[in-house]
């Protein structure tokens, strides 16, 4: 399939993870894609991986600062400059956090909000700029499902999903006559790299609680993405897309 087939993605934390799974499905889908990272080692470790699996893919790696809006506005004009044009963001990057409340350092919860909260501003808004220049385009944010349900500690984590959330069904009511749809996705406990380093008394627990008898990989979240930019997805905007194997709790 090329469900995505003349379009350019930025996709921002794509270097390991749902990211780069996003990443992947977007390329063998057709699209051009800038794949951005925090350190430029793993944005050309990414890269290479990415190269030996298939030399045509097209793909560029940046590694702007997420916070600030000129390098945010300077990655998307060099991607709209090497690809024709900007298509679809996908704010993926993001942190968390398992801190008590009772020692939870003031400038880590700041942290977790700067990165999952304000770069997805920052991100969306340069974004929006170039695709109502261009006549509309697709905006996708992660989300997690603790932002519905909360989780034992780590208030940060929940709490800017939960933003996160806010900004998807607003921007998507905002942008809408820009042609702009937003959406978010939000992952179950999915099969990233902290989730297989935690020992089989913690991982068969949470199994157990998940209706299908797995967790998600990588690849059931990024499919996720895909099919909410393509034009499957024409007339969905403002929603957040459960991915948990209905895990309702």
């Amino acid at each position: 399939m090329e469900l995505l087939k003349g379009k350019t993605a930025m996709v921002t934390g794509g270097t390991r993870g749902i990211g780069y799974a996003i990443v992947k499905v977007f390329l063998d889908n057709g699209a051009s894609v800038a794949l951005c990272g925090s350190r430029q080692e793993t944005v050309d470790k990414a890269l290479a991986k990415l190269k030996e699996q298939n030399p045509d893919y097209r793909v560029i790696g940046l590694c702007p600062n997420l916070l600030d809006p000129k390098e945010v506005e300077e990655a998307v004009a060099a991607v709209k400059e090497k690809f024709g044009s900007f298509d679809i963001m996908v704010n993926n990057a993001g942190v968390s956090a398992r801190d008590s409340i009772y020692s939870y350092a003031q400038e880590d919860f700041v942290r977790t909000m700067e990165l999952n909260v304000n770069a997805v501003f920052c991100c969306s808004k340069a974004a929006a700029k170039a695709m109502k220049e261009q006549g509309g385009g697709v905006i996708l944010n992660t989300s997690s499902m603790v932002s519905i349900y909360g989780q034992p500690a780590g208030v940060a984590y929940p709490a800017s999903k939960f933003a996160v959330n806010g900004l998807t069904r607003s921007l998507a009511r905002e942008l809408g006559k820009d042609n702009i749809r937003v959406n978010a996705v939000a992952p179950g406990v999915t099969k990233t790299d902290m989730v297989e380093a935690l020992p089989k008394e913690v991982i068969e627990p949470l199994i157990a609680t998940i209706p299908l008898g797995r967790v998600g990989e990588p690849e059931d979240v990024a499919n996720a993405f895909l099919y909410l930019a393509s034009d499957l997805a024409g007339y969905v905007t403002g929603v957040v897309l459960s991915v948990d194997g209905a895990a309702r709790s």
